[in-house]
């Protein structure tokens, strides 16, 4: 097995802590490396065959059905191909944070919180993750939490000053009883905490109750009575005249390292919530924009050499994350062109199951595990650790790090940075900071640091460090990859494509990984593909495939069978369940039909400037009925979408293609029969949202008319394509 150290067995000084000899991260290549590489080559030349095979059908028969089954398994072929690269050398990682200098030499800490919604991202969640950030064993004045809000909401700052009030309790109640998960909102909500819930607010417990009140009455302060100092009434008399897409730029300064102390009088990490200047007319470029102005306002502020980056659900479930982080950083040999420590997403509250595929083992932790062999994985947008010399190295710090000693003056500096048309005519987006030009920005940004010779490291410790939430409505979880899917295909379709300019600047291993994520949305045509035309020629008794007296038969089968046993040992060897890995593969074929084919559509209308949707906020936000359901592992369709006439109309036609192949068995068409029952199988929930349910989250009348109307329509092209 090939092993090495990522750090130096010499002595080494780092920032003037004590001498080194042992490494503070070592790394190894998984085990299973070989058998993915002697799969990977019986499987290319099974490919090449099937080709082949498919191309001397066409010449025979020249259909129009032949023709486009091999596009669809040209498309195949690449994906597969791109998705190997991850298997090809995937490494595993290991962390010494008792081997860390002391903390006074530490570098200083950056913590970004993101929200843009109270209606879908509720406060009190926001407020419990910042507060989970705070309460790292990492020294108090080294460590700074931002918050951007950008929709500018005076909830979410009220929801701040009463978290910074209890704060001061909390933090010391946390470090005193050894709390591991530190987000508020998750301790008081477990049954083991209700009797260390006085002890742990003290005189401030109520704080963030008052929170959960104004939300309950409206989303703004003003809407309830509330006993607020002089100062916050000032404050609060500002947002009457503003709304969420016009106002200027908000810092407000909650906590001061340098002034605040907690009960026990030890100092807090500094606390600043943040709006950037936002009004009509000026691009303002999601959470990517908001992301910049964040990082040049804090560049005035504290500039912290390092800077975590998390969802406003992903709260921290392990203090000591950041030392594991440290590991890589404050290494002498690995840090010198690090630009991120990624720690996987994982998520909280799933069922059983998993019905919606909300871990998404794939894209979390198989893939980056195979990405970390080429030079590190992609940023994910959440859970990351960066290196601010990464992403900006500018003038503007050579006017930072005054660390808020004076007040007016460093304000004033911060509120210019944040200005809407402060960019303007400058390369942010372009070349510094996180870039711009993809609703994936997270993809993107971490696309354009490897190409610029920046590496990164996946550090997946056996405990998480971070859980959030996932999606739990079926349509929320194929929204959520619809938009995905849009932002990925503009790093894909571009001058600069992962596929031919990453492959370039990079390798050619991490260029095809980019190319896989980039590329995911084409998914759409080999499994709408498979989902339509075998049950067509079922129907109308045109096989597609060999009989199963043919030997080019076993051909085919050896394709599909590996494949998914493959993956489904891939997904039980990092740590899923046979059950939840069925849940995983039927999710990815509802997304190939429906978010993948939506996103593809929406991407061409912006090409061709044609108006689509805009970006939407993913909701957290869910009634008892819908948690109850999600429990209990029963699919919500309760909602009328075009996602669902798709499926719907899917789900109809693989019954009856077989129906239709049981009553008139053809030997010949073994293989149509066999895909067709498989989608069959896959589309049990459907038919029981469409023909068995009765509560709110079965199927809509309207979508079950639209889904058999379109179901006729399909069927009556499918012959005229069959008997032309």
């Amino acid at each position: 097995m090939e092993s090495q150290r990522s750090g130096s067995g010499r002595e080494e000084t780092l920032n003037g802590s004590p001498h080194l000899k042992a490494p503070l991260n070592t790394l190894h290549v998984d085990r299973c490396t070989p058998a993915h590489r002697v799969h990977a080559l019986l499987y290319a030349g099974a490919i090449l065959g099937l080709v082949c095979h498919r191309l001397t059908s066409i010449l025979a028969s020249s259909s129009l059905a032949e023709g486009w089954m091999l596009l669809a398994e040209l498309v195949l072929a690449f994906m597969w191909g791109c998705s190997r690269a991850f298997k090809w050398r995937p490494v595993r990682r290991r962390e010494f944070p008792d081997r860390l200098p002391e903390g006074g030499a530490w570098p200083k800490l950056d913590v970004f919180v993101c929200t843009a919604d109270p209606r879908k991202e509720p406060p009190v969640g926001v407020v419990s993750t910042a507060l989970s950030a705070m309460a790292f064993e990492y020294p108090a004045g080294n460590l700074s939490v931002y918050v951007s809000d950008d929709g500018g909401a005076d909830v979410t700052l009220f929801a701040f000053m009463e978290g910074a009030r209890f704060a001061r309790h909390w933090l010391p109640f946390c470090r005193e009883n050894g709390v591991q998960v530190r987000s508020p909102e998750v301790f008081f909500a477990s049954s083991s905490s209700s009797s260390s819930g006085c002890s742990a607010g003290g005189g401030d417990a109520d704080k963030l109750k008052r929170v959960e009140d104004v939300m309950e009455k409206g989303i703004h302060v003003d809407s309830v009575e509330l006993d607020l100092s002089e100062e916050q009434q000032q404050i609060f008399k500002r947002w009457k005249e503003y709304s969420g897409n016009n106002h200027p730029s908000i810092i407000q300064v909650l906590l001061k390292s340098n002034e605040d102390k907690d009960i026990t009088g030890q100092a807090m990490p500094n606390l600043i919530y943040f709006s950037r200047e936002k009004r009509p007319g000026f691009p303002h470029h999601f959470k990517a924009g908001s992301l910049n102005s964040l990082l040049r306002a804090s560049s005035i502020l504290t500039n912290a050499p390092l800077i975590l980056t998390i969802d406003c659900d992903m709260y921290s479930t392990d203090p000591t994350s950041p030392q594991r982080a440290l590991c890589y950083f404050l290494d002498p040999i690995a840090s010198n062109k690090l630009a991120y420590v990624q720690f996987p997403q994982r998520f909280q509250g799933l069922n059983k199951s998993d019905i919606y595929g909300g871990e998404l083992k794939h894209l979390y932790k198989m893939n980056p595990y195979g990405m970390d062999g080429f030079g590190g994985p992609n940023y994910l947008g959440s859970n990351t650790f960066l290196s601010r010399r990464a992403l900006f190295d500018s003038s503007l710090e050579g006017e930072s790090g005054r660390d808020l000693l004076e007040p007016e003056k460093v304000l004033e500096m911060a509120t210019k940075v944040a200005a809407c048309n402060y960019e303007t005519g400058t390369k942010w987006g372009k070349t510094i900071g996180f870039r711009y030009g993809s609703l994936s920005e997270d993809l993107h940004t971490g696309f354009w640091l490897q190409c610029e010779g920046w590496n990164s490291v996946f550090c997946d410790p056996p405990q998480a460090s971070f859980l959030g939430d996932a999606p739990k409505t079926l349509h929320d979880a194929l929204s959520q990859c619809k938009r995905w899917t849009v932002g990925q295909y503009e790093v894909g379709f571009t001058r600069h494509s992962t596929l031919t300019f990453g492959v370039r600047k990079t390798s050619l291993g991490l260029g095809l990984t980019y190319s896989h994520l980039a590329f995911w949305g084409l998914w759409c045509i080999p499994i709408t593909t498979y989902a339509l035309l075998p049950q067509l020629a079922l129907v109308n008794s045109r096989p597609l495939f060999p009989k199963s007296s043919d030997p080019w038969f076993y051909l085919y089968a050896y394709l599909f069978v590996a494949a998914y046993t493959q993956d489904m040992l891939d997904f039980i060897y990092h740590k899923g369940t046979l059950r939840c890995w069925w849940s995983d593969q039927r999710m990815w074929l509802m997304r190939s039909l429906t978010s993948f084919t939506f996103g593809s559509i929406q991407f061409a209308c912006k090409q061709l400037n044609i108006s689509t949707q805009s970006f939407n906020v993913t909701n957290k936000v869910m009634d008892d009925e819908q948690l109850k359901r999600y429990d209990e592992g029963t699919f919500d369709f309760g909602v009328d979408s075009p996602f669902f006439v798709i499926l719907s109309t899917a789900a109809l036609l693989n019954l009856c293609g077989f129906l239709v192949g049981i009553f008139r068995y053809n030997i010949n068409m073994v293989a149509e029969m066999l895909l067709t029952g498989y989608g069959v199988a896959n589309s049990w929930p459907i038919y029981e949202a469409m023909f068995l349910r009765t509560d709110n989250g079965k199927m809509p009348d309207r979508v079950k008319l639209r889904a058999f109307l379109l179901t006729g329509i399909v069927l009556a092209g499918g012959f005229l394509v069959f008997n032309a």
